[in-house]
């Protein structure tokens, strides 16, 4: 299949590093394996740790000119640039997390911590969304979405066992993964007309329609 020259929704293939080619395809054109965790101390909710998996198209393409010593192998210090730099340009997307403890809708500090490494031929982003405001969780629910509003991404959320981890949590605490129920959606390609490429190129990241997709983390505690 030909590359698509075309320039892909600006504002997220610049959080994705400027993607200018990416196979002609429909929605979504990156696909991520995630894994959460959420941190507390003193009883509060103090982060959330994000361990994204890419796709091996997606690693491919954005690992491109980074081996420095051309030793066939990227290590983590010649992916820190690109780590950091994918990690600062995802705050325009709220870096496609959202959380809410006890329906109040959290706000985040600026990420640390950010991370990549090689893991076999898939590329594996981690970093850490301080909150600004810890709150205190009680008897409230948490709830984590990890999702992208445009669609643009698709996220799903791991099978392993360490999917969703809960560190320094009050005892009794447990965290429950629900998974969208909403099939993908079908394209005009696919005879399915008001999907076409055209329809995603318009949403924008205050955009609704990702939500549909969303990966949730529900969390009580006693």
């Amino acid at each position: 299949m030909k590359p698509n020259l075309a320039i892909l929704r600006p504002a997220l293939a610049a959080a994705l590093l400027a993607l200018a080619t990416l196979p002609a395809a429909a929605h979504p054109h990156v696909w991520v394996t995630a894994k959460a965790e959420i941190a507390y101390a003193d009883g509060k909710v103090v982060a959330v740790r994000n361990v994204w998996t890419f796709d091996a198209a997606y690693t491919a393409f954005v690992t491109q000119g980074l081996d420095a010593n051309k030793d066939g192998k990227l290590t983590p210090d010649e992916l820190q640039t690109l780590a950091t730099e994918n990690t600062g340009n995802l705050a325009e997307f709220g870096y496609f997390t959202k959380l809410k403890v006890g329906g109040k809708e959290q706000a985040f500090a600026d990420p640390v911590e950010p991370r990549m490494a090689m893991e076999g031929d898939s590329l594996t982003l981690s970093f850490r969304l301080p909150l600004k405001t810890p709150p205190s969780q009680g008897r409230g629910v948490l709830a984590l979405e990890v999702y992208d509003p445009t669609y643009f991404v698709f996220f799903g959320l791991s099978e392993a066992p360490d999917a969703a981890t809960l560190v320094g949590a009050p005892a009794g605490c447990a965290a429950t993964v629900t998974r969208p129920k909403t099939p993908e959606p079908k394209t005009a390609e696919a005879g399915s007309p008001g999907m076409s490429e055209a329809f995603f190129e318009a949403l924008t990241a205050a955009s609704g329609y990702g939500v549909q997709f969303a990966n949730r983390v529900l969390v009580a505690c006693p």
